[in-house]
C-alpha cells in the first residue's frame, strides 16, 4: 500500500473520531441537531484528504453516533454531501471559501432535501420539502465558522505538505516499503 493512502486512511480514522468523540457538543435546533463538529472535520477531510476520504469519515461518523444514540439517520445525507462537495469544490478551484461554501450547499440545501425524502419515505415522517434546510445550514454554518478559523491555521502549520505525494519517490531516489 502506498504510503500517502495510510496516511490519508489513519487521518480519514482520526477525523471521524474526532467527530464521534465531539458528538456530545450537541445543541437541538427544531427537528434537528446542531453539531458543528462534524462539519468543520467534514471541511478539514476535504481539504487535506480530498472528497471521497472526508465522504468515507462522514460516513463512519454518522454510523457510529446512530449505533450510540447520539445521531439521527439524518446525520447521513447531510454530513455526506456536505463533506464531498467541500472536498470537491476545494480541489477543483483551490479555494478556501469554495470549499466553505461546498460544505454548506451540500449539508443544508441538497442534503436537507434528501433528508426530507428519507423522512418522509422511509420514516414515516410528515415534513414539507424545505422542513430540514434551515436547522442543516445552521449546524453547518457553525462548523464551517470553526473552519474558517482552524483550516487556514492547519495549512500554516504545512498540514498541506504533509499530504503531498513526495515527489522523490516518483523518481526512485526514496525507497517505498
Amino acid at each position: 500500500m502506498k504510503q500517502i493512502t495510510l496516511k490519508k486512511l489513519v487521518m480519514t480514522a482520526l477525523l471521524a473520531a474526532l467527530a464521534v468523540v465531539c458528538s456530545p457538543l450537541s445543541i437541538p435546533v427544531g427537528i434537528s441537531k446542531c453539531f458543528p463538529a462534524q462539519h468543520f472535520v467534514n471541511i478539514i477531510g476535504g481539504v487535506f484528504l480530498g472528497p471521497w476520504y472526508a465522504m468515507a469519515a462522514a460516513f463512519v461518523t454518522s454510523l457510529c453516533r446512530v449505533l450510540m444514540g447520539t445521531g439521527t439517520l439524518m446525520a447521513f445525507p447531510g454530513s455526506m454531501i456536505g463533506a464531498f462537495l467541500s472536498g470537491m469544490l476545494y480541489h477543483k478551484l483551490k479555494k478556501l471559501p469554495f470549499a466553505y461554501a461546498g460544505e454548506l450547499f451540500g449539508t443544508a440545501v441538497i442534503g436537507g432535501i434528501i433528508a426530507f425524502v428519507l423522512a418522509t419515505q422511509f420514516m414515516g415522517k410528515e415534513a414539507a420539502l424545505f422542513t430540514y434546510v434551515p436547522p442543516f445550514f445552521l449546524s453547518s454554518l457553525s462548523g464551517t465558522i470553526i473552519a474558517a478559523i482552524l483550516v487556514p491555521a492547519l495549512k500554516k502549520a504545512g498540514a498541506d505538505r504533509f499530504f503531498a505525494e513526495d515527489s522523490r519517490a516518483k523518481t526512485g531516489s526514496v525507497k517505498q516499503s
